[in-house]
């Protein structure tokens, strides 16, 4: 499945070392203003080759929007936008088009297809998470536009390191997306360190949602929290979602994990803004953890095509953590999935319009 989402609908094509990537947008209410431009600032968020702690692969990311744009408003129609890879070194994977890369999708593609694209991972490669982003820059502009929904992020751990203080105007001010400006250059050196080992690392991503109204998800299959926890595992590297508290409530009590109400709100926000697959209106976070990257200069053990055994020893470019990059990856999931439920909400239950009481989202965690 190359599609995501049920009414807001998107649909991504394109391999990383490709002439070029896509997406088409289907279901998008018209009159949402955009242009080519206002892709530039996320994609440039997203991109690789902008600081020394990731992939030194330039691409310039400029989008054409090919349908469903008129006059700098969307139609409703289909939105096609593309992408053309400018700067893809496929060279630099000849010398293991034929092996296994441990911890790629390598085999898996073999074993599912019968025949794959090397170059760069082909479909498997994170390139294919610009057009998420790029997607997801309408999602924000509606969501923010109709409910005053936004949608933002941070690394919240990378490695072993964890913020000592946050503070969100901290997050746009170094590329880590780190929350303590005061640890930037403590995490530089740890960065510099890590990719001098030729090794690499994990990270951890917390998104948060504020300004999301009570009612949107469904009581069943569709809820809020499955559907983003599905969409955060379909990223790359992904190999942990949680909600709210997530695996924390493991070591709880009922009587601290549950949200109490009063008068002037929740008092706590252990959910993560969602309840019984439907959101509360208090801030929806949601986090996912990110594996080292596998593309190492270190030697790894394989195999071949024939089933031979072989050394692998990875060239090329490659980021040493890919959570370093991966925030508006995460936010663009988020976004994605929230204008997807608002518009089935709004299809199924527009008419209810505000039940009384309405209850303040109260003690925010970040």
């Amino acid at each position: 499945m190359n599609t995501f989402g049920e009414l807001f609908r998107v649909t991504t094509f394109g391999e990383s070392h490709g002439p070029a990537i896509g997406c088409v947008i289907d279901g998008c209410p018209p009159g949402v203003t955009i242009a080519p431009e206002d892709f530039a600032e996320d994609l440039g968020r997203r991109a690789t080759g902008r600081t020394r702690h990731t992939s030194q692969r330039h691409e310039a990311d400029v989008v054409e929007i090919l349908s469903g744009v008129y006059e700098g408003r969307t139609t409703g129609t289909p939105i096609a936008l593309v992408i053309r890879n400018t700067d893809a070194k496929s060279k630099d994977y000849e010398d293991i088009a034929q092996t296994f890369r441990p911890g790629h999708a390598d085999y898996t593609y073999w074993q599912k297809y019968g025949h794959r694209d090397p170059r760069g991972g082909g479909r498997s490669s994170a390139r294919e998470t610009t057009m998420r982003v790029a997607a997801a820059v309408i999602a924000k502009r509606w969501l923010n536009d109709k409910f005053g929904v936004r949608v933002r992020g941070h690394l919240a751990q990378i490695g072993e390191v964890v913020p000592r203080s946050f503070d969100w105007n901290a997050v746009e001010g170094n590329p880590f997306f780190w929350p303590d400006a005061a640890q930037v250059a403590e995490l530089e050196t740890y960065m510099d360190a890590l990719r001098k080992s030729g090794d690499s690392v994990g990270a951890r991503i917390t998104v948060v949602a504020d300004g999301v109204p009570p009612g949107w998800g469904e009581p069943i299959y569709g809820k809020l929290d499955g559907e983003l926890a599905g969409a955060l595992m379909s990223i790359n590297a992904v190999k942990g979602v949680e909600v709210g508290d997530g695996f924390a409530v493991v070591a709880q009590r009922g009587s601290e994990h549950r949200d109490e109400i009063a008068p002037e709100g929740f008092q706590s926000n252990h959910a993560g803004g969602i309840l019984g697959g439907i959101s509360t209106g208090q801030q929806v976070i949601v986090s996912a953890a990110f594996k080292p990257t596998s593309s190492l200069r270190l030697p790894a053990r394989s195999l071949d095509m024939d089933g031979q055994p072989v050394e692998v020893v990875v060239k090329g470019r490659h980021d040493p953590c890919v959570g370093v990059r991966a925030t508006p990856i995460c936010e663009a999931m988020v976004a994605l999935v929230l204008m997807d439920q608002a518009l089935r909400h709004r299809a199924q239950c527009g008419d209810v319009g505000d039940v009384s009481p309405r209850i303040k989202p109260g003690k925010a965690k970040r």
